[in-house]
């Protein structure tokens, strides 16, 4: 075979496959994985429930560690955990052994993953968790390998064929070496029942923090509210309204509950010579449309959008405690 055939081999190659080839692989790895999260949920048994006592229990962090694919895996269930309430952090299996061990303490429990479970880089790793008495769980592919044999508590991984179509490359292994670990994160979530508050305080950025933010955290309150009293006369209920810019006015009754309000529309529908002699009590529009002060600040944009409005009270037991504007909202970046 010549050079110029030799170059055009591969050209060859790729001219073979078809659109429906390429659809029928992609099919074939999905299949192939998820037949192994399949196997790996039907298999779980009382080590699962062990490996998380040992995580609940620990009053350090979680170090993760793996090498190559299995090392990507553990970076990620190292976030997922932090993300979720539990203190975690990614050591790289073959910078353990250079200084990074220094990482991990006595109060921390280890989690390394190795589908074959003889990953030589983790050796180091496991003989310090070994030796100074941190707990160790292991997420493994095989029984009785020195992963398996050395850790606490071994997780055992399904024997599922890999999808790669040499059986090679880490496919199938990797996913459900994922799942697994957002299985034990969400499983310590519940366990501690972790709330959407404290899940706020751990994403304040990007949208996620954005979607959870509450209409207490960006709502004016005290001297900031525009309030009055049941028959106030209207020309001093248009300087409160003036002074405030909010464009509204609450009403409220000597008790302080809100009874109702005052708004542009309001001031137009009652235009006439004698609208300053008249009191707030008639002009008002009762029982106004309130919200919550631990409602998220996007429920609040909601009902501002659907009523057409730029403002709501924020009402506690029928007491007003805030206001807050459409502004406020779109400058918290809830969208």
């Amino acid at each position: 075979m010549s050079r110029s055939q030799e170059a055009s081999a591969p050209e060859a190659a790729l001219q073979l496959s078809t659109p429906d080839k390429d659809i029928e692989a992609a099919r074939r790895v999905i299949e192939f994985e998820a037949d192994g999260l399949a196997a790996l949920a039907a298999g779980l048994d009382d080590s699962f429930v062990a490996a998380v006592d040992l995580l609940i229990g620990v009053t350090g962090r979680v170090a993760v560690s793996g090498m190559g694919k299995s090392g990507h895996v553990a970076r990620k269930i190292a976030a997922t955990m932090a993300s979720t309430g539990t203190p975690a952090i990614f050591v790289h299996a073959a910078e353990a052994s250079h200084g990074d061990l220094g990482m991990i303490t006595r109060e921390d429990v280890v989690i390394c993953l190795s589908n074959s479970g003889e990953t030589p880089e983790l050796k180091d790793l496991v003989a310090y968790a070994r030796r100074f008495g941190i707990p160790l769980i292991g997420i493994v592919g095989r029984p009785g390998t020195a992963l398996a044999e050395a850790a606490n508590v071994a997780l055992l991984l399904p024997q599922s064929p890999e999808a790669c179509p040499m059986g090679l490359a880490p496919t199938t292994s990797t996913t459900v070496m994922m799942a697994l670990g957002d299985a034990l994160a969400v499983a310590l979530l519940e366990r501690r029942g972790f709330s959407a508050d404290q899940f706020q305080v751990l994403h304040p950025g990007g949208r996620l923090g954005r979607i959870l933010v509450k209409v207490t955290d960006i709502m004016h309150v005290g001297d900031s509210l525009p309030l009055v009293t049941t028959g106030t006369d209207m020309a001093e209920a248009l300087l409160e309204m003036s002074a405030k810019s909010f464009g509204c006015l609450g009403v409220v009754e000597a008790s302080g509950r809100l009874v109702g309000i005052v708004t542009d529309g309001d001031l137009r529908r009652h235009m006439n010579p004698g609208l300053l002699s008249q009191t707030v009590t008639e002009v008002m529009t009762p029982a106004p449309k309130t919200i919550r002060p631990q409602a998220l600040a996007a429920e609040a944009l909601g009902q501002m959008n659907v009523r057409k409005i730029t403002s709501l009270f924020v009402v506690d037991d029928d007491l007003p405690v805030g206001i807050v504007h459409i502004h406020d909202c779109l400058r918290a970046g809830v969208a």
